[in-house]
């Protein structure tokens, strides 16, 4: 296949897919775009790209631009997202979706009309650990799943330096617990109902946040089965020796399993068999630069992903359809934790008008 073209909208997240596009075969970086001109200097200058805009409108103008990935903070997506369907792109969207259902409708239409693919850049998935956690699963070889408990809980006062993640419109809900609630739905893609709580914890106040940073959630499917999600984002952690930030346990009729993703590690057991597996030969894969907190690796097995489904005529997952139903999730756990009270997820659907969403975006 010819490489696809890629603009990328939003260079400070968007570094890990600057990456990832240039390291493909598939792929071929046609221009950046930030309206920080020194940023997209430094990126320019990093990766050796040449063709950099602050005007999002020239970058979508570029014929040579076939999908654009949208980097930028998490309460613009939906805008960019319908300008690109509307300039004829298609997107890969990073995770959360959007912030705000009131948009989800317009960029529906805008996707329907367009005609183009957008995915959802829920990169942990495509994640070793993770990956083959799924490939292990659909073998059959752990039996019926039974239960589900993903978490992600890092220290990110670092992030905090950002101003836009001090404002009123950032949540670590949608930019942090987008990960393992997504992880859930993977595997129970019907979740119904969700109760919770969340506290501001006190480093969190003094780093500027608004909105809460702890968060511990019961989640439950149309069949009664159920899931629990965590999240912690201005604490300190424990040595990796005895936990993993960002996990995700199954536990199934036959046998159990536990993926883990700093660690690159996965361990299982069924019947008589205990297993760890470790996929850190492949670190410098994953993580290529700043520690952990880029990991291009898996940016890059999701665009590749992405360009295969194009050239077979299939639609990318996660889709437009299941990423709206995911932030519904969030927003139903998001109510929980401000009213106490157990919400179910279609009822904030059919809100905003969304209700039939429900029997489309199955995982």
């Amino acid at each position: 296949m010819n490489p696809l073209g890629l603009g990328v909208l939003g260079l400070g997240e968007g570094r890990s897919i600057i990456s990832a596009g240039l390291q493909s075969d598939l792929w071929h970086v046609v221009s950046l775009c930030d309206t920080n001109e020194t940023l997209g200097r430094e990126r320019c200058d990093e990766f050796g790209v040449s063709n950099f805009t602050t005007d999002y409108a020239a970058m979508l103008a570029n014929p040579a631009v076939d999908v654009i990935g949208i980097y930028t903070p998490d309460h613009l997506h939906a805008e960019h997202i319908i300008r690109a369907l509307d300039a004829g792109k298609h997107v890969i969207c990073a995770k959360p979706f959007i912030d705000n259902l009131e948009q989800a409708r317009a960029v529906l239409a805008a996707q329907q009309r367009s005609g183009k693919q957008v995915m959802v850049g829920q990169s942990t998935r495509f994640f070793a650990p993770f990956m083959r956690q799924r490939e292990h699963f659909d073998s059959g070889a752990l039996g019926d799943l039974v239960t589900i408990e993903a978490s992600y809980s890092d220290d990110h006062r670092w992030f905090l330096n950002k101003p836009w993640a001090r404002q009123a419109a950032f949540k670590w809900l949608y930019g942090g617990i987008s990960h393992p609630a997504d992880l859930v739905r993977w595997y129970l893609p019907d979740v119904v109902e969700v109760m919770g709580y969340a506290y501001l914890s006190a480093n969190g106040r003094a780093g500027g946040l608004v909105n809460p940073d702890t968060y511990h959630f019961v989640l439950k499917a149309a069949d009664g089965r159920i899931a629990r999600v965590s999240g912690v984002y201005s604490c300190p952690t424990v040595p990796v020796e005895r936990d993993s930030p960002m996990t995700c346990i199954l536990r199934c009729t036959d046998g159990a399993s536990q993926a883990d993703y700093h660690e690159l590690r996965y361990a299982w057991t069924a019947g008589k068999q205990e297993v760890i597996e470790s996929f850190e030969s492949r670190r410098e894969y994953y993580f290529r630069f700043g520690g952990n907190s880029h990991h291009a690796g898996e940016y890059q097995n999701y665009i590749e992903y992405f360009a295969r489904c194009l050239e077979r005529g299939e639609t990318p997952k996660p889709d437009v359809r299941e990423g709206i139903v995911t932030v519904a999730l969030m927003q139903a756990m998001d109510e929980s934790t401000i009213n106490g009270q157990p919400m179910r997820v279609s009822d904030v659907l059919a809100r905003y008008g969304l209700a039939k969403l429900v029997d489309d975006a199955g995982g």
